[in-house]
Formats: C-alpha cells, structure tokens, sequence
C-alpha cells in the first residue's frame, strides 16, 4: 500500500497538472490530495467519458493530465477513448479501479462481468496497461513505463488499481469550497430530512399498484430496509440510469404510476435524461429527486449540486410542474398531487446513513423477475392512494 502523496507528486515531477474523475472509494485518498495540493486541479467529471474529454483539453493546453475511474463506468469512457484520443493522438494517464477481480476481494453482482473483462477491454483499445503500484519502490519504474508510452505514442496508458492500493488521506479543505454558489438560497433549503425519513414519505404516498425505481447506492438499500415491495425496483451499477428505466416503463404503461427516486450524482451523469423524459411526458411519471450534494456510497465526495437550481433545469426540459420539497410532509402532497406528469421534485436530503444497513437478500434476477411479474399482473390503472 503506498501514500497518495507519494504517487500524486511523482506525477506531477513528471509535468501532470489535472486529475478528472468520477469517484470511487479506491480513489478517495487521490482525489482528497489533488484538491487540497496547490497549484494542482482536480474536477469532478459527471462521467467518465467527460473526465477523458476534460484530461484530453488539459493535455491540448500544455498541461499533462490523468482521467480516473471505476471500471464499471470504462464503458462511459470508451467512445472519446477510441474516437478523440486515439484518432488525434492525445497521450493521458487512465487510473482505472477494479472492482469485481476475478479471485480477488469479495464484491458486488455489478461489477463481476466488468472484473473479468476489464484488460480485454483495454487491449481491444488498444490501450496498453500494468498494474498499478503498491509499493514505494514500484511508483517510479511503472510511470517511467507509462510516460514512455504516452511520449512515444501519444497515445493514453492505463494503470489497473487493485483494492487496498493507496492508504487514506484526509481532506483538509472544505468540503466544496471550489464551487460557486449560483442557486439563491431559497432554493437550497437546509436540508431537514434523513434520506430513510423522505423515503418513508414515498411510502406513505404509494402503494403496491405502483413502479418505485430506486438508483444505485444507498437509495435501494434503504428503501428495501424501509419496505420490500414487489413494485420496487433496486437498482445496482448502471449509475444515472433511473430514469431512463422509469421512462421505459411509463412509454408502454401509460396508466401505472411510475415513481423515480434519483440522486444528485446519478442524475448528473446522464443529464439528457431529463430532457428525454420532458420531451415524451409520460403522464403518470414522477421524478424524486433526493440531493445530499455529495456521492455518497463512495465516500462522500462533493458533487456540483450546490450549484445548480434542478427545479429550473427540469422546467427547462419540459417537465410541466417541477417543486421542491423541504420535509416529507411536502413530499406526500406533491406525490399525490403528481396526476399530470411528468412531475419532477427535488427533496434536499442530510448526509449519513445507518451503519448496519442491509443489502437484498434476494438474488438481482430473482428481483428482476418479481419486478417484471408485478408489471404484467398487477391493474396499472388502479387508482393510487389518497
């Protein structure tokens, strides 16, 4: 296991200036370095792909530059990978983590398929990797490797981190300190309500006749801990795609209320999203949007939502009605009231989740069938709770 600053300042001896990336807890320790080091800039992409494209313009300005990831969101990265960088020659280091090793740690069903195929995909690439370094004497001979590469091809080289490769470090500085504050704050209520407390407003507002579609990370596992119904959808991997999935349902189901319920982070790596749903209008689609500011489930790091005023963008996109809603009593009435969708609502959530909070017990095809058989046996236009 080696320090952050050890990797990071050897990177930079070696004229790298940008690290973009979409989190992952593998990468805390880098990405807590890179925003408190000076003179050093970290941006925190809304996709992997973005933080290829935000390295590669780093790299076209003269300033060297590392994209780092997941590899469950490789796929996110594979188009400016294959298309921009390879087609114009732009060098970039790629630190890709990898969750789901074959023989390694124990993991979640997401990320095995990705585990096992993860250097297929950077050979196909033709992207030529090594692992990355665990021990101090390792660091300079695996960049020496890497920067040979990149200066001889101009062309990316990717690092492979393993779990348990980069020791903690703790962020000195505060916790979004680089984002501008563009929302007035009436917009951007102090958040008074736990996610399990909104959650448990959902519930109150639904019943079993409805689609519940829960993103990826700790939205699902609450929700499943809260109430286990068979109209609950958990979702694990494919980050950003709530949406889309309530979308499709809405499309063939007209008459079933479908209730979406996305995060901040999520949402913003697939904003068009949001656009695509206020085109088509599904009528009894309702978007609940719960927005801590930070990614949670990696290990709390900041998004850009603190920024933004999604009432306005979802408005924007053609959303007819979009609220907020401050406390779950707010949550139930506008719930409720979601007859003439789409109906986006965003519900400002507290940091935290409860430490022993469980997974399903249920295999993700066992809930997928279930799923699926409530959708074609239950009355779709049954009419919702009053």
């Amino acid at each position: 296991m080696i320090a952050a600053d050890l990797f990071v300042e050897e990177t930079r001896r070696r004229g790298i200036g940008l690290y973009a990336g979409v989190p992952c807890s593998y990468l805390k320790p880098f990405i807590n370095y890179v925003i408190d080091a000076p003179e050093m800039h970290y941006l925190a992409a809304a996709n992997e792909g973005d933080a290829v494209a935000v390295a590669a313009g780093a790299n076209l300005a003269g300033v060297g530059s590392v994209a780092m990831f997941q590899n469950s969101g490789l796929g996110n990265a594979v188009n400016p990978l294959t298309s921009l960088n390879y087609t114009f020659r732009i060098p970039l280091l790629l630190i890709v983590t990898l969750r789901g090793e074959p023989h390694g740690p124990a993991d979640e069903p997401q990320h095995r398929l990705m585990g096992a195929i993860t250097t297929q995909l950077l050979d196909s690439m033709r992207i030529p990797w090594s692992w990355f370094p665990r021990e101090r004497a390792e660091i300079a001979p695996t960049l020496d490797t890497a920067f040979t590469h990149m200066r001889r091809e101009s062309r990316p080289y990717a690092l492979i981190m393993r779990k348990g490769s980069v020791s903690p470090w703790p962020l000195a500085t505060k916790r979004g300190a680089k984002a501008r504050q563009a929302v007035p704050d009436a917009l951007s209520p102090v958040p008074a309500a736990t996610r399990a407390e909104m959650l448990s407003a959902v519930l109150t507002a639904t019943d079993d006749h409805d689609a519940l579609i829960a993103t990826t990370g700790y939205t699902g596992r609450e929700l499943y801990a809260l109430a286990d119904r068979p109209g609950h959808f958990y979702m694990i991997g494919s980050m950003g795609c709530a949406a889309s999935i309530g979308l499709g349902i809405a499309t063939v189901q007209p008459d079933r209320r479908v209730v979406v319920l996305d995060g901040d982070g999520a949402l913003l790596m697939r904003l068009g999203a949001l656009a695509t749903a206020g085109y088509y209008r599904p009528r009894r689609f309702i978007h609940v949007l719960l927005d801590n500011g930070v990614h949670e489930s990696t290990g709390g790091q900041a998004t850009i939502s603190p920024s933004l005023d999604f009432c306005a963008m979802a408005r924007a996109c053609g959303y007819p009605r979009a609220i907020t809603a401050a406390d779950p009593i707010t949550l139930v009435n506008a719930i409720e009231s979601g007859r003439d969708g789409p109906l986006f609502i965003r519900a400002a959530i507290r940091r935290g989740v409860a430490d022993d909070l469980p997974r399903p017990r249920e295999k993700p095809t066992a809930l997928a069938e279930r799923f699926r058989a409530h959708l074609e046996n239950t009355d779709a236009s049954a009419p919702a709770s009053p």
